[in-house]
């Protein structure tokens, strides 16, 4: 192939992955007819038209789907020659890290992460975003440096490792007439439920467990996380099933009562993922790893009171 300039793969990445020559200028600092001539050079480099128009949108054609994942690979190479290999050096990367978490991670672990970062690499930045079940190409494109909850699903080649495995509590305000007696499976079933969101696809391990007993319940409000069901409850008859150190940490201070499911529950993992072609950046391991010594010290100074992955 003749010689052509390398900026252009950061271009086609921008391209492939936004679908739009707009949103693709305006993520790598472009003007949009900038991003057009790019595009131009692009097709004239590889022989193809790598996006065409299918209506108001742009579509990759098959050359351009099999030159994604490639592109993507060449560009983290790149990147990671600009970063130390030698752990001594990590004082002078420069890295905007980007972590993807459960709601109230930030609040919990931020500062020691942040300190932990400020002293081994003063120069890079750390930033959270809230979990979210609509972009699961974050990792696979780079928006994403580490994705942390609970999946089961996911691109074949990302790496992840289990962080902790919690059971699942049920809560409910005081005095709330599912307390009265003792709680059965179909006791819990007719009482009026508030759900955390689930990713698509992917069913409540409560369902299945009352499915699997003849049971269904009723859910009467979906949340966006185990904060947000806590706090419904605790302001009306609505019964929260949430992660067990969420639940016991949140109560106290929210009047509720925590009790033990009356059926067995799937216990899902919190996971920690990433995607291997981070397996070799120094930055980039040295984030993994802190991130569990964080959560491991925090196991061991006895349970969370405000977050539970």
């Amino acid at each position: 192939m003749k010689s052509y300039d390398l900026n252009l793969l950061v271009a086609l990445d921008a391209l492939l992955s936004t679908g739009s020559v707009t949103a693709a200028a305006e993520r790598v600092h472009l003007s949009t007819p900038a991003m057009s001539h790019a595009l131009a050079r692009i097709r004239e480099t590889f022989g193809d038209d790598i996006l065409v128009r299918a209506g108001r949108k742009l579509v990759p054609t098959p050359r351009a789907l099999a030159l994604a994942e490639p592109v993507r690979a060449l560009l983290a190479q790149a990147q990671a020659l600009r970063s130390p290999t030698d752990p001594q050096d990590l004082a002078q990367v420069r890295r905007h890290f980007v972590v993807r978490a459960p709601e109230g991670m930030a609040v919990v672990y931020g500062a020691a992460l942040s300190e932990a970062l400020a002293r081994e690499m003063p120069l890079a930045s750390l930033q959270f975003l809230a979990e979210s079940h609509n972009d699961p190409a974050a990792l696979r494109e780079g928006r994403v440096d580490l994705d942390v909850g609970v999946f089961r699903t996911r691109d074949p080649e990302i790496e992840w490792v289990e962080l902790s495995r919690q059971q699942m509590v049920g809560a409910a305000r005081t005095g709330h007439a599912l307390l009265a007696r003792a709680i059965t499976p179909v006791r819990l079933a007719a009482a009026r439920h508030v759900e955390v969101t689930l990713r698509p696809g992917e069913p409540s391990p409560l369902d299945t467990a009352l499915a699997a007993a003849g049971l269904e319940r009723l859910v009467a409000l979906v949340v966006p996380s185990a904060f947000a069901a806590l706090i419904a409850a605790s302001r009306s008859d609505l019964v929260a099933c949430v992660p067990e150190r969420v639940a016991r940490g949140m109560a106290p201070s929210l009047k509720l009562d925590v009790f033990a499911l009356p059926l067995p529950v799937q216990s899902d993992p919190t996971r920690m993922a990433w995607h291997p072609r981070y397996n070799a950046d120094a930055a980039h391991r040295w984030l993994r790893d802190r991130l569990v010594c964080v959560l491991d010290d925090a196991a061991l100074k006895g349970p969370v009171t405000s977050f539970s992955p």
